[in-house]
């Protein structure tokens, strides 16, 4: 369970230089038609710096590394192109809690344009029980473990 000092109305900050693995031909250079696509920063990507964005906030309200957070929901829009090499700026604001979900909001600008802005939600996780799951369903599906 979140710790009961991680309401609603916590605002947060974080910066990020965009990395050049993070830019469309290079993040899916294993698919061909990518490969010739433009040398900008990929929503995919973009995502999931948004994620992290968020998880920095909530780290220091959890009992880590017992109690973490995983995505549920992602729901940004991708404005503007950015460059590798670029600094993106997200700010965000978590607007609800409800047990163990947490749903922000959140915003982001490169060097010069609004490049997001949208919704993402998390759960808060026991670590122990959800790897118990995950080595549970690999068995299941022959995986390794």
């Amino acid at each position: 369970m979140p710790s009961p000092e991680l309401v609603p109305g916590l605002t947060f900050e974080w910066t990020y230089r965009v990395p050049k693995k993070a830019v469309v031909p290079e993040l899916y250079d294993d698919v061909e038609l990518c490969r010739d696509m433009p040398a900008v920063l990929a929503t995919g990507y973009l995502a999931g710096i948004l994620e992290c964005a968020c998880l920095q906030a909530i780290r220091p309200y959890l009992d880590w590394p017992r109690e973490q957070s995983l995505g549920t929901l992602v729901s940004f829009s991708h404005l503007a192109a950015t460059p590798a090499g670029d600094t993106l700026r997200i700010q965000g604001k978590l607007v609800d809690v409800t047990g163990r979900t947490l749903r922000f909001e959140v915003e982001a600008w490169d060097g010069l344009d609004k490049v997001s802005a949208g919704t993402h939600e998390r759960v808060v996780v026991d670590r122990a029980r959800f790897h118990d799951k995950l080595r549970e369903k690999s068995a299941r599906l022959g995986l390794p473990v």
